[in-house]
């Protein structure tokens, strides 16, 4: 979307066939809501929660379903928790994607995450980092396979996200270097068992790649932004937010939480979701391919906040050549 069509922009909606429908409704709740200030803040932000809702879709159920088990699932049923919780996440995309509240570039985010999340498990609990404290068949040594799909949680967040507020960037790292830093992350989380931790040096890594870089997303019709680093770092504390709630669900324990009260997952662990968080915003850049924002979008922004002289620096194309790899000024 760019500012040539500010009387009806389109809708992210359109790209799902359950919500077609309701676009034209949308539009007219808009209408009315421009106006007044007071509704126009008010509908951009239950319009930002409902997206961001939609965005969580997947993993959001998965904690419900976590929860819901934990406090109701009966014991010693004939079909375990843990296999039950494989067969509902595997019951969930299908309908997701048979419905086309999925669609088929998140999907492949899904198995390419859940392949990842799987190596990463088998590696890890045979490491002792965390265990499975229940019964199951469906599971491959130590890890029951509905795991993968919670590490898949992550990526259809990120890829779902980026479709309904239509990301742009400005001076987005090349991509090969993106995919270079999440390589060097994963292979950090294997080889930190048996060579110095790097972690520090990939911290600093991901700062240089990523910090002059600006993330633009819609609400509604204009592109607002925020450093990008910031937005994975907030993406980073409610991942490790929804892992102390898997945790208090007995969907996996960590060593300090084995035969004990329930504890909250240590702060450490902000800095392990953090990079992991590279790692998942780099293969959904593979699938989707980072757009820079175009100089029009930055003008227009611009003009608004009242800053024209940045918006003439910017629209000079600044953001398109940074976003290319282009250093030279």
């Amino acid at each position: 979307m760019t500012e040539k069509n500010e009387s009806r922009p389109v809708s992210a909606a359109t790209g799902w066939r359950a919500l077609r429908r309701y676009v034209a409704l949308e539009h007219g709740i808009a209408r009315w809501a421009e106006r007044r200030p007071l509704t126009t803040f008010l509908h951009e932000f239950i319009r930002f929660g409902i997206k961001q809702a939609w965005a969580c879709l997947f993993g959001g159920t998965m904690l419900a379903l976590l929860l819901a088990t934990h406090r109701w699932y009966p014991a010693g049923a004939w079909l375990t928790r843990y296999d039950f919780l494989t067969l509902a996440a595997v019951s969930i995309q299908a309908g997701m994607l048979l419905s086309g509240l999925e669609t088929r570039e998140e999907a492949k985010v899904v198995l390419l995450f859940h392949a990842a999340g799987t190596a990463m498990e088998l590696f890890k609990t045979a490491a002792g980092s965390w265990v499975y404290p229940e019964a199951g068949v469906l599971r491959l040594g130590g890890v029951p396979l509905f795991t993968g799909f919670l590490y898949a949680a992550v990526g259809s967040y990120v890829a779902r996200a980026w479709r309904v507020f239509d990301f742009r960037f400005t001076r987005h790292p090349p991509l090969a270097a993106v995919l270079a830093l999440s390589g060097a992350i994963y292979i950090n989380f294997f080889a930190h068992h048996f060579v110095p931790d790097m972690r520090i040096v990939l911290f600093a890594l991901s700062v240089l790649l990523f910090g002059r870089s600006w993330i633009h997303y819609r609400v509604w019709r204009e592109h607002r932004r925020m450093p990008l680093l910031l937005g994975l770092v907030l993406v980073t504390l409610f991942i490790w937010f929804a892992e102390n709630i898997g945790t208090f669900a007995q969907g996996w324990v960590y060593p300090h939480q084995v035969g004990k009260a329930w504890s909250p997952v240590s702060a450490m662990k902000i800095g392990a979701w953090y990079l992991l968080m590279i790692v998942s915003y780099g293969l959904v850049a593979l699938v989707n391919r980072p757009v820079p924002v175009e100089p029009l979008e930055i003008v227009s922004d611009a003009a608004r906040s009242g800053s024209p002289g940045d918006g003439s620096r910017r629209q000079s194309g600044e953001g398109t050549r940074f976003f290319e790899g282009d250093e030279h000024r």
